[in-house]
């Protein structure tokens, strides 16, 4: 008999504010594996569609690192806690699970390997990818509505040049991660 395959992925590392998410995605068979890629190789409207394809034929859950455990424990250690409370999350144990990326969260009893670039080789990574893109940019949209002038609707809190010019002009907001270049050094600036 075949293994069941999880796959796994977090999205928002990079990102200047706001949790960390994760996704783990059991595909059942009936998907259509080709639709899936990288969600930073498809377009907004696209992964929204994906995504709800995607849930209605999978087995998967979410799995996040709060701002505060970012900054306690570096974005690194956040993103395996996102992940390992996505795995434990899911609903059916698969027999093998596989991290995009280098690095595996400590669970005991689990299966796990990493691939790198594994969200451009494996679909049930794709998958993870699309679903906590997806449901992380909805937070930071709905975040985005109190703080405009930082237009995190269009950039989900990535050091871009109209994010950084906003925090310059504006200061940081409660969101934003104090640990992080860019906001440290303009705090220590201060």
């Amino acid at each position: 008999m075949k293994k069941t395959i999880a796959g796994v992925d977090e999205v928002g590392r990079g990102s200047l504010i706001g949790p960390v998410y994760a996704a783990a995605v059991i595909l059942k068979k009936k998907l259509d594996k080709k639709k899936l890629k990288d969600s930073k190789k498809l377009s907004k409207k696209n992964r929204e569609i994906l995504e709800k394809y995607i849930k209605k034929n999978s087995y998967w859950s979410i799995g996040s690192a709060s701002l505060k455990e970012i900054e306690k424990m570096n974005i690194l250690n956040a993103s395996l806690l996102a992940m390992k409370r996505a795995i434990v999350k899911l609903k059916k144990k698969p027999g093998e699970i596989l991290i995009d990326g280098n690095k595996i969260p400590k669970i005991k009893n689990y299966n796990l390997k990493y691939v790198v670039k594994g969200d451009q080789k494996i679909p049930e990574i794709s998958a993870a990818s699309i679903i906590a893109k997806v449901s992380r940019d909805r937070l930071i949209t709905k975040m985005s509505k109190k703080y405009i002038r930082y237009f995190w609707n269009k950039n989900a809190g990535y050091g871009t040049k109209d994010h950084l010019s906003a925090i310059k002009k504006f200061g940081i907001t409660r969101h934003h991660r104090k640990t992080f270049q860019p906001i440290h050094n303009i705090l220590s600036l201060k």
